[in-house]
């Protein structure tokens, strides 16, 4: 089993960790471990790196990957959960944190997982195989007025309601269990004039994903997490590839810089902000030209840098 994706930014996000050899450091989002193999090839034998994935399988390659390297462990786990994860390891600070959101090609690649709108597979879409919660049983199961809800959030997708009521006359005659369903309902809900802009089922796709592995609700929070593991002089690195996930980052990294969040009418603060760290990267960095051209997934990638005090 081999990962052919490149890794986003990878030059960028190893600057932007600063990575000292004897350090600790988390990819919390281990993939093909395209940036954690060059993370490790920076770490003397006192440095640590700590891979955490939800998908069992990325596990397993990312092993391969990585089996010259002995200072590297391994944690079947969500990044959402980084405290209690550290906790378990013993370890209290770590000197950076890398996070790659949104699903890894290896992830489209593998057609059996239902992320791909391309050939027919089942609707699965779960990162974590372990869950419960699928593709399927959203797409079945949800409420009209909530697909349509989901779909235009997490999608952007302008026809979400006209794909949403779809969804719910073919489910009533029969249960929707195959990707190519899906893309077939989503395909006659969308005017030929509007299925210029690439496939017309990448948008609905891409919020059922969103909502079977709940990427979305608690990234806010779990940059707070990450920026409160980190020791000082520590770097967090995240690349989103959505406009709600580059919000939440930005936005927790607002509040860890001491920005205020009181009405302006108030005389004085009582929201309690406190400046934790500064926010290396002011705008987003985003993939070269070069990069762009040589690696589609990078070109709606944003990479924000934030540095403990």
């Amino acid at each position: 089993m081999e990962f052919k994706h490149l890794p986003v930014m990878l030059n960028e996000c190893i600057e932007g960790l600063n990575i000292k050899p004897d350090g600790i450091y988390v990819d919390g989002t281990l993939g093909g471990a395209g940036h954690s193999s060059e993370i490790a090839k920076k770490l003397n034998q006192n440095g640590m790196l700590i891979g955490i994935d939800r998908d069992e399988e990325a596990l397993k390659a990312a092993k391969e990957k990585l089996k010259d390297f002995s200072n590297v462990t391994y944690i079947h786990g969500n990044h959402d959960n980084i405290k209690q994860i550290l906790e378990d390891l013993q370890i209290d600070e770590v000197d950076g944190i890398l996070l790659d959101l949104g699903v890894s090609s290896y992830q489209l690649d593998e057609r059996n997982r239902g992320f791909s709108y391309l050939g027919e597979n089942s609707l699965d879409m779960r990162m974590d195989k372990t869950q419960e919660l699928d593709a399927k049983y959203v797409v079945n199961n949800y409420k009209e007025e909530d697909l349509a809800n989901l779909i235009f959030e997490y999608g952007e997708e302008r026809f979400s309601r006209q794909i949403a009521k779809n969804i719910c006359i073919y489910r009533k005659n029969k249960e929707i269990e195959t990707t190519k369903e899906l893309v077939d309902i989503i395909d006659k809900s969308i005017p030929a004039f509007a299925k210029k802009d690439g496939h017309p089922a990448k948008r609905t796709f891409q919020a059922i994903r969103i909502e079977v592995n709940d990427e979305i609700k608690p990234l806010y929070n779990t940059v707070k997490d990450c920026i409160d593991v980190l020791k000082s002089g520590g770097r967090l690195c995240i690349i989103t590839f959505h406009s709600l996930e580059d919000r939440a980052v930005k936005n927790a990294y607002s509040q860890a810089n001491g920005k205020c969040t009181c009405p302006s009418d108030l005389p004085y603060c009582v929201c309690g902000a406190k400046k934790i760290g500064n926010i290396i990267t002011r705008k987003p960095i985003i993939a070269t030209k070069e990069e762009q051209e040589e690696n589609s997934r990078s070109k709606s990638a944003k990479l924000r840098i934030f540095e403990k005090i």
